[in-house]
């Protein structure tokens, strides 16, 4: 959040200044405006690429930045307004309208103003990234033979097998197709696997994400309660029945947003039920390298248990190093994997060679199991902090489950909060949200993360992507005068 801060501040400096040059005139060159303003090198470089961005500035390489000309007059808008018609036009033929909707997702990707505690963010803050490590990986991807030539469209050979052993069980590395990211992922197993306007069985409540993508692709998600223990087999078993869906979404480890582990033994009964449905069981198994300290031995995936091809299993190394590092696996089993490969074929070709290497390069150096330790007692350090000080700051926010591995925790407010009349005012959940957002703390309402109503109103605290405890004692503070505003 500083270093935010002082690029703003930097290139609002700059803003002002560039009236003192004429168009095409040079800029004081990086070095001169890292010691002018006692800033780092990074922070000069991306306050250039913001002014850059706004056309303010034109970066030369090799020659450094010049004041941009002015801009020409813009050509008229025109008149988009027929695309209405022409998106809508196959709607009405069509059994579940397809509906694009970001919102959920953007929660967590958009960056809050400077001076905000950020317990919105879904990835790991800079200072808990293996940027060191990643950017030595890179490098010596680079200087790889061949790494610039067309991968298998499959994946690189090394970096399947290194999935496949972490997965475990009758999986190999042929079964493995390396993607662009979980929610890539995510998006080719459902188009392969339900057809539009089919119902998808989802958790409730459930990662936004996901739920975006099913509707996107025109599936109905229809809801299946969770509890401590993960996803309740009873409820499951009568879904399939009710809807006659061949698919359930699930995170059976560290579940988002819940935290909840699928106990023991509901691990089978969620594999046999599904299996005398004919479905298929789509494990996101998104966090299993943000277990915490505490934890203890994990269970295997769901798909290391499956020898009939029930699992399509999703893993990511994006989560444990940064939204950047885009790579992850779907692994399945039987005709599933063609289908599978196919969509992803059709959609992208093929990941980066360059972005495998790099993680090959990664996860095989010293510096991974030294990069996971770390986080790993740094995340249950702010777990703790962070679940202190809302016992004690705000007790009427109830905290079900404390999570031993992922990044948030996800707090009940009182009963009443989300409906139209209640203690916090209309518009309850939204209303603390915003109220929060005033006194400097971006949080996540929980509505998004309900397919159907929701049984309450909820929030989703990041505890990853800010820069350390203090920030997250700070974060309740301001939390708290929220609630007091908000309440009064």
């Amino acid at each position: 959040m500083q270093e935010r801060s002082s690029v703003t501040d930097l290139a609002n400096r700059l803003r002002q200044e560039l009236n003192h040059y004429s168009p095409d005139g040079k800029l004081p060159s990086s070095r001169a405006l890292v010691e002018r303003f006692r800033v780092s090198p990074v922070t000069v470089s991306r306050a250039l690429a913001q002014l850059s961005a706004e056309g303010l500035v034109v970066t030369r390489p090799g020659a450094g930045a010049f004041r941009a000309r002015p801009r020409t007059p813009a050509a008229p808008a025109g008149d988009t307004s027929w695309q209405e018609v022409a998106l809508s036009a196959d709607a009405a033929a069509e059994l579940v309208p397809r509906t694009v909707d970001a919102s959920g997702v953007m929660v967590s990707l958009a960056a809050p103003p400077p001076g905000v505690v950020e317990f919105n963010g879904g990835y790991l803050h800079p200072s808990l990234q293996p940027e060191r490590a990643m950017g030595a990986a890179l490098s010596r991807a680079g200087r790889r033979p061949g790494v610039w030539g067309r991968p298998p469209v499959e994946g690189i050979p090394e970096l399947r097998e290194w999935f496949a052993r972490g997965i475990g069980g009758p999986i190999t590395a042929a079964e493995v197709l390396i993607t662009s990211g979980g929610q890539s992922a995510l998006t080719t197993a459902l188009r392969a696997l339900a057809p539009p306007g089919a119902p998808v069985l989802v958790e409730s409540p459930t990662y936004p994400g996901m739920l975006a993508i099913a509707r996107a692709a025109g599936l109905r998600p229809v809801p299946v309660p969770v509890d401590a223990d993960g996803v309740k087999p009873a409820l499951l078993a009568d879904a399939f029945k009710a809807t006659g869906a061949r698919v359930f979404v699930c995170q059976p480890l560290f579940q988002n947003p819940t935290g909840a582990v699928l106990a023991p033994a509901r691990r089978g009964e969620v594999l046999r039920i599904a299996r005398e449905a004919g479905a298929f069981v789509v494990e996101d198994d998104f966090v299993r390298r943000l277990v915490h300290e505490d934890a203890g031995p994990l269970p295997r995936p769901l798909a290391a248990e499956d020898l009939d091809g029930v699992v399509v299993h999703v893993g990511s190394l994006t989560k444990a190093t940064s939204p950047s590092f885009r790579v992850s696996a779907l692994a399945a089993r039987g005709p599933v994997l063609e289908r599978l490969r196919a969509i992803q074929v059709v959609d992208t070709f093929f990941v980066p060679r360059p972005l495998q290497e790099a993680a090959l390069e990664l996860v095989g150096s010293p510096a991974w199991p030294r990069h996971l330790r770390a986080v790993s007692a740094e995340l249950r350090s702010r777990r703790d902090t962070m679940t202190g000080a809302l016992r004690q700051s705000l007790p009427e926010l109830a905290l079900p489950h404390v999570p031993s591995g992922g990044y948030h925790l996800w707090v009940r407010l009182p009963d009443g909060t989300g409906g139209t009349s209640h203690a916090f005012g209309s518009g309850g959940e939204a209303a603390l949200v915003a109220g929060a957002l005033r006194e400097g703390v971006s949080v996540t309402p929980g509505r998004p993360y309900f397919s159907a109503e929701p049984p309450a109103a909820h929030l989703r605290l990041s505890f990853a992507a800010v820069a350390g405890t203090e920030e997250i004692t700070e974060g309740v503070r301001r939390l708290r005068a929220a609630c007091d505003r908000v309440l009064g």
